[in-house]
C-alpha cells in the first residue's frame, strides 16, 4: 500500500512539474530554485567542509555558469519568459549544469566563458576597477547612514531572535482609569467646596 502511496504522489508530483499550462506554474519555479541555488549551495558548502578540492572545482565551475546565466536572463527573460515552456527548459539546462555525466557547466566554462574571458580580461578588469573605486567612494561618504542600517539591522534581528526564543514577555496594556500625578481625595464634607 505504502508503494501505491508514493508511486502516485510521485506521478502527481510529476505532472504538476512538467506541466506546461500557465506562465506562474509556482511548482517548476519552486522547482528551478531548489535546483539551480539551494541544492548547489548545500553541495558547495559539503566540498569546502570535506575539503575535496575535484568537487569544489565542480561547484566553482557551476556557479561561474550560473551567474552568467543569471546575468543573460535577467536582460533576456522579458523576451524569452512569455513561453510556456521557459521554466522546463530553464529546469533542464539547470539539471544539465549540474549533472557530473553530462558535464554541462564544465562544458559551458571551457568553450564559451573562459575563452571570452580570456579575450576581455583587460577590459573587464578595468571596468571592474572603476566600479570598484566608485563603490568604495559611495560607502566613505555614507558611513552614518550605512551604521544607522547596521544599527537597526542588528537590533531587528535582535529581537527576532527573542522572538524565536520565546524570551520576550507580552506587554499588558495600562489600565484606562489611572491618572498620572498625585490624587486629591475630596472629602464627603464638602469643606473645599465652601465659599
Amino acid at each position: 500500500m505504502a508503494l501505491l502511496g508514493s508511486t502516485v504522489a510521485r506521478e502527481v508530483g510529476l505532472r504538476l512539474l512538467l506541466c506546461p499550462l500557465g506562465s506562474n506554474n509556482i511548482v517548476i519555479r519552486t522547482a528551478c530554485c531548489s535546483v539551480g541555488i539551494v541544492l548547489p549551495v548545500y553541495s558547495t558548502f559539503k566540498a569546502i567542509e570535506r575539503k575535496d578540492q575535484n568537487e569544489e572545482q565542480r561547484w566553482l565551475l557551476y556557479w561561474a555558469a550560473y551567474g552568467s546565466f543569471s546575468l543573460v536572463e535577467v536582460f533576456a527573460d522579458k523576451l524569452i519568459s512569455w513561453s510556456p515552456l521557459y521554466y522546463h527548459l530553464k529546469f533542464a539546462f539547470l539539471v544539465w549544469l549540474q549533472f557530473p555525466s553530462s558535464g554541462g557547466a564544465r562544458h559551458l566554462y571551457m568553450c564559451y566563458l573562459r575563452p571570452f574571458f580570456l579575450r576581455h580580461q583587460a577590459r573587464i578588469d578595468q571596468v571592474v576597477g572603476s566600479a570598484y573605486g566608485e563603490m568604495v567612494k559611495l560607502m566613505s561618504s555614507h558611513q552614518a547612514e550605512i551604521q544607522a542600517a547596521r544599527t537597526l539591522f542588528t537590533t531587528i534581528m535582535a529581537s527576532a531572535n527573542q522572538i524565536l526564543r520565546g524570551e520576550v514577555t507580552s506587554v499588558q496594556p495600562q489600565s484606562q482609569n489611572v491618572v498620572e500625578g498625585q490624587r486629591r481625595i475630596i472629602s464627603d464634607s464638602g469643606s473645599d467646596l465652601d465659599d
